[in-house]
């Protein structure tokens, strides 16, 4: 099975962005422990605490603050450094914040995009950009069939919609101006992704570990949705396996699903949360619909074309990805941490068979 290179990334000039984002900050913690030169740009972490702050992630990269929405920001950001390769990660990613400002969220996942690729332009020595979407790009009927890479694109809230939007901006980009210049440009998508050092807003587990330090029960809109739960280090070496291969592989897809394997057990929110407060001996949850919510409650991606394509394919099932987050959790609060904690886990990661 194809593994994340360290030798590969030693050295390396890579522009992060979203690097004090929970996805993000894992990222580049990974990148900096392998040797590469990690330039973040972001905005300030939107969450308190964060993983940025708690991991000290500002000690391990070059972290620049800028907004993805000023083309100028960008630009002087990036006219400073040379870049060999790109990851993508900035965005506004929570549905019901989208739902909230909707123009806001196209701002930043789309504008942003594109002002990131067009000035990446002029970057002379790029060795390939991959830009982060979503499992939610596709049109979803809600049939539970696995969307894999052909399928149509659509989305029904605000911030599906935006990440789809993403795709076609980057693709155009691709075919318009990297292309030419033999840069290859490619998207992956991610499934819902959980982990040690997420206290986002509006995100499950990070509801479910407030509850319990705060000795509350957690509140669930949907428990009998589905979702194609990842812990980050799948998709994080998801998405650096497909970097390798765009830099070294003139075959390497442009579009790619990441998300759990093929065949594992199918995950309700419920499910889930139930796992998740009986781990950290959190109040059992409880329901209050939404009535007004634009969620698909039937979600699933298909990532044959990752196992195929480049010989990757997530080592962690639901139960163990819920365990290894809620270990993570559990030594935070009782004072280990929070940067060690991650390299455990990711040396823990590589060691798997």
């Amino acid at each position: 099975m194809a593994q994340v290179d360290p030798g590969f990334w030693a050295g390396k000039r890579v522009l992060l962005t979203g690097h004090t984002g929970f996805k993000g900050a894992w990222a580049a913690i990974w990148l900096s422990r392998m040797g590469a030169k990690v330039t973040g740009l972001a905005l300030d972490p939107d969450q308190e605490p964060s993983l940025f702050d708690l991991a000290g992630v500002s000690d391990v990269v070059d972290s620049r603050i800028a907004d993805l929405r000023d083309p100028a920001a960008v630009e002087a950001v990036l006219g400073e450094t040379r870049f060999d390769l790109v990851l993508h990660l900035a965005a506004q990613p929570i549905v019901r914040t989208a739902i909230e400002d909707p123009v806001g969220t196209f701002a930043t996942n789309i504008m942003g995009t594109a002002h990131l690729l067009q000035a990446l332009r002029a970057q002379p020595a790029l060795q390939a950009v991959l830009v982060v979407t979503s499992d939610k790009v596709y049109a979803n009927a809600e049939t539970g069939r696995a969307f894999a890479e052909g399928d149509a694109l659509g989305g029904k809230d605000p911030y599906s919609a935006s990440k789809a939007a993403a795709e076609i901006v980057t693709a155009s980009f691709a075919r318009s101006y990297f292309d030419k210049a033999g840069v290859p440009v490619a998207t992956a998508r991610g499934g819902n992704v959980i982990g040690g050092g997420d206290f986002s807003r509006d995100r499950l587990v990070a509801d479910i570990v407030r509850a319990a330090r705060g000795q509350e029960q957690v509140v669930l809109r949907h428990p009998e949705a589905t979702r194609p739960w990842q812990h980050v280090l799948d998709c994080v070496a998801g998405y650096l396996v497909h970097a390798q291969a765009l830099a070294t592989r003139p075959d390497a897809p442009r579009q790619l699903n990441f998300g759990p394997r093929a065949g594992g057990p199918e995950v309700t929110v419920g499910e889930l949360a139930t796992l998740g407060c009986e781990a950290l001996g959190a109040q059992p949850w409880r329901h209050e619909p939404d009535p007004n919510s634009l969620e698909a409650r039937s979600l699933a991606i298909d990532a044959t074309l990752a196992r195929q394509a480049l010989g990757f394919e997530s080592r962690l099932d639901a139960p163990d990805a819920v365990a290894l987050t809620m270990d993570w959790y559990r030594r935070q609060a009782d004072g280990e941490d929070a940067r060690s904690l991650c390299v455990e886990q990711i040396e823990g990661y590589v060691a798997r068979p």
